[in-house]
């Protein structure tokens, strides 16, 4: 023990005591999912703070000289009998009752019970140091030590600070309007009963208003029902801020919202506010399920395996390499299903898997901060079967289950979640988000950091080519752009079963005229031959200004490939809005084949004795001797559009665009722009930018471009981004996001200018690197939405592998039976080789 005393004493000042803002891994190996509950234990250096599991330690040890580290490992203790209710009868679990996590009444986040050991770990020798060899140290070394292991092991570690422990969604604050609200004299008084929603009809979900008692529908729930939104369109337009949900009126209370707050509030004189309308709130009963109880009862379904189960069926679990569930870190189900399927993907895997010792070695001293490190243990953790195993049973004492659980210990990617999603408004939250989108997000993350070397993301990139002809002229327009993601459309007027839809519109009406319970619903069924004709369909261009005719004019847009990518992703655009704006789903059901030929798709650039138009510019919108300034837009038009989920800059530039003229018009600039590459860039007046090869004379700030550098790009193109947003650093940010592909084509020469800038330099800079070969594909994997938001619901993905189709559902994987393939929301196709 004097030796190991001795070894302690030479490394004591290597030995950090944490600090606040230190970050702690010590849930987590920072090069694979192994944790202290894993085989081995997990071991954090006492100066880094970074956890290793027992094959990287070692690595860990060589490369950075550090010496000791504490050991953790943890074993889980079998149940207790009182624990299980064993022949008592009761239930063993409460349902919630408060909309809350950790405390009395709410969800029940259970911890598992364990058994902890900790000890000092001295390496190379592996010298094992305990608490109580510890107590036989000099003063100096069992102090610095024993205050060194403390401070670890009381330290919240990053997995812990990145979930949420304890939250109580039932705490409300009392509005600063509730006090002096003023009530209007207007004679209004509310029935006990029969409300409607005074625009739509609802006969659900209303809300009064406490300022003048009119009653309308409120908002969408965050599942995607509810209402239509008219309470909060009042509110726009009076500014009334307060509402109460009729229906929740008790002698207890009711639920109140603050539109101007947007939160749920506490109203203490809602009794004398009620009493203005004719409600006597003493002999109120609740009819209506509050807020706090809709939430519970959504949050209660999540999860459920049933709820995704093909056709009440039980499916057999499978396990073993590239059969590997991940875990559910909080709605992050669009994560889990975008990356199983991306890791099918041979580049995927050959980039980050084959060559994962090499950038192991090759590791930043921090990994968990490190891209290419964190997918790299993403993918080997999929991939290797090393985590495919069946989870543990609830308990010994529990009833064993006649049918196959399906669940796996998996692996829960939370360092990698934290990664991809630093800095983004959404990524970085626990909210639900739209598959595609994160899919477009994490090839923007490889785009970055492939700059150099090979890059995985070009299986999906393919060039789209658009030809316009003016019809004055008859002269015709080539562009070609860059794109990830094939989008289809959903001709509804195309369904096969138009009368069965056509009743079943009918007995729907007919049961909310009468208040019978609503039929159930019918799916459309859609051609996937309809679709893709309504993608090939040339498109009329009304508003377009044709240089040969120096005229606007009405032209056609033809869309085709310019290419065919190894591996092509279909998007079907489920997601619209109805005849009042309000976003919906599609329930649709499309035969999507099994094979794909997209030969006749295919562009075929300039025909022969085609005129081509003009190489001129538009005529500015004003003078150049006329000052640039600012629009005054219409502020409430740009908030209903903002309501509706539209990037704020859309928003601003559709109601520019149409002339303060309204909703109606603005809405259907949006519609008619969605598919733009520029659609959500920031709002650049014309007169005010700069176009591509010139230099604007205004100067960007150092401070910015610095910012801007650091995050991977040249100077040239932090420069350009800057001087496209006015020097404003976050549009900066998000407009160099969503030019990537014209930013890729900037050469930067060595003096720091764009070769197409230099003099010396004539040639036109190189376009994107694509892949190209035949049209052909066949169905590979396919990923699928339940609900009716993109922002809310559950996403399963369905991977073919070895011939047979396997349902990734979080941390289930299962054999497929009958995968679901006409209602998929994502579809991935790979080329068939000949």
């Amino acid at each position: 023990m004097a030796e190991v005393s001795e070894v302690l004493m030479s490394v004591l000042s290597t030995i950090r005591v944490p600090r606040p803002g230190d970050r702690v891994h010590k849930d987590e190996c920072a090069l694979s999912f192994s944790s202290p509950e894993s085989e081995g234990g997990l071991y954090v250096c006492m100066n880094s703070f970074l956890g290793f599991g027992s094959q990287y330690v070692d690595r860990h040890h060589t490369r950075s000289g550090q010496r000791a580290y504490l050991h953790i490992s943890r074993t889980r203790k079998a149940p207790k009998e009182d624990e299980e209710n064993s022949g008592s009868g009761d239930p063993p679990k409460k349902k919630p009752t408060r909309l809350a996590i950790g405390i009395e009444g709410g969800f029940n986040v259970e911890q598992e019970q364990y058994e902890e050991e900790v000890k000092v770990v001295l390496f190379p020798d592996r010298q094992e140091v305990t608490s109580d060899d510890l107590a036989t140290m000099p003063d100096l070394v069992r102090e610095r030590v024993s205050l060194a292991m403390a401070g670890l092991m009381s330290a919240d570690s990053v997995s812990h600070a990145l979930q949420v422990q304890q939250w109580d969604g039932e705490v409300r604050a009392e509005s600063r309007h509730a006090v002096k609200l003023k009530q209007l004299d207007n004679g209004t008084k509310i029935p006990p009963s029969g409300w409607r929603c005074e625009v739509c009809d609802l006969q659900e979900n209303l809300w009064m208003n406490l300022s003048d008692g009119r009653v309308f529908c409120g908002r969408r729930y965050f599942d995607g029902s509810g209402g239509n939104n008219h309470a909060l369109l009042h509110f726009q337009q009076t500014g009334h801020p307060l509402a109460v949900k009729l229906g929740t009126i008790t002698p207890d209370g009711a639920d109140v919202y603050s539109y101007d707050e947007d939160d749920m509030v506490l109203d203490p004189k809602l009794p004398e506010h009620l009493s203005h309308f004719g409600i006597d709130m003493m002999t109120m009963e609740k009819t209506e399920h509050t807020m706090t109880e809709l939430e519970i009862a959504v949050n209660q379904r999540v999860g459920e395996w049933e709820v995704i189960q093909e056709s009440g069926a039980t499916l057999r679990p499978l396990s073993g390499p590239g059969l590997t569930g991940m875990k559910n870190l909080g709605n992050s189900c669009y994560l889990n299903s975008v990356m199983q399927v991306l890791f099918t993907v041979p580049d995927f895997q050959s980039k980050y898997v084959s060559n994962i010792d090499k950038i192991f070695d090759e590791a930043p001293s921090d990994p968990t901060q490190d891209f290419k490190t964190q997918v790299a243990k993403l993918g080997y953790g999929l991939l290797s079967g090393e985590y495919s195993k069946p989870a543990p049973d609830p308990g010994e004492g529990s009833e064993p289950s006649s049918e196959p659980r399906g669940d796996q210990v998996g692996i829960a990617a939370r360092m990698f979640k934290a990664l991809v999603g630093r800095g983004h408004p959404e990524f970085s939250t626990n909210r639900q988000q739209d598959a595609q989108e994160f899919l477009l997000h994490f090839i923007n993350m490889v785009e970055r950091n492939c700059r150099s070397g090979v890059n995985p993301s070009e299986a999906f990139r393919f060039l789209v080519e658009e030809r316009i002809v003016c019809q004055q002229s008859q002269k015709a327009k080539y562009t070609q752009r860059v794109d990830y993601i094939l989008q289809l459309p959903v001709p509804m007027d195309q369904a096969t079963n138009t009368e069965e839809l056509q009743e079943a519109e009918r007995r729907r009406e007919e049961a909310d005229s009468s208040g019978a319970p609503p039929p159930a619903p019918v799916r459309a069924c859609i051609p996937f031959t309809a679709c893709m004709a309504a993608l090939s369909e040339p498109e009329t261009l009304t508003d377009f200004w044709s240089s040969a005719a120096q005229a606007k004019t009405t032209a056609t847009k033809t869309t085709r490939f310019a290419s065919f990518p190894d591996h092509m992703v279909i998007q079907v655009k489920k997601f619209t809005f109805g005849q009042d704006w309000v976003p919906k789903k599609l329930d649709v059901s499309i035969d999507v084949p099994d094979t794909l030929d997209l030969t006749a798709l295919r562009g075929t650039g300039q025909q022969p004795g085609e005129e081509l138009l003009p190489e001129v510019a538009p005529p500015p919108l004003m003078t150049p001797d006329v000052e640039v300034k600012a629009p005054v837009l219409d502020d409430s038009t740009v908030s209903q559009l903002c309501e509706m989920g539209f990037p704020l800059e859309a928003c601003r530039k559709a109601v520019y665009y149409t002339g303060n003229t309204g909703i109606d018009a603005a809405m259907n600039w949006v519609m008619g722009h969605m598919d733009d590459p520029d659609f959500s860039a920031p709002m650049v007046l014309p007169g005010t930018s700069s176009a591509p090869g010139t230099t604007p004379t205004e100067s960007v700030s150092e401070e910015h471009l610095a910012t801007i550098v650091s995050m991977g790009f040249s100077r040239d193109q932090a420069t350009r981004a800057l001087r496209a947003t006015s020097n404003v650093l976050e549009r900066a940010v998000d407009w160099i996001f969503s030019h990537l592909d014209d930013l890729e084509s900037m050469e930067v020469s060595e003096g720091g200018r764009s070769a197409a800038e230099s003099e010396g330099s004539r040639e036109p800079p190189p376009g994107p690197k694509v892949r190209d070969g035949p049209g052909k594909y066949e169905l590979f994997a396919f990923i699928s939405h339940m609900g009716t938001s993109t922002m809310c619901g559950h996403y399963v993905c369905h991977i073919k592998k070895d011939q047979q189709w396997v349902i990734f559902n979080d941390q289930k994987v299962c054999a497929s039976e009958k995968p679901p393939k006409d209602l998929g929301y994502l579809y991935f196709y790979r080329r068939v080789t000949e």
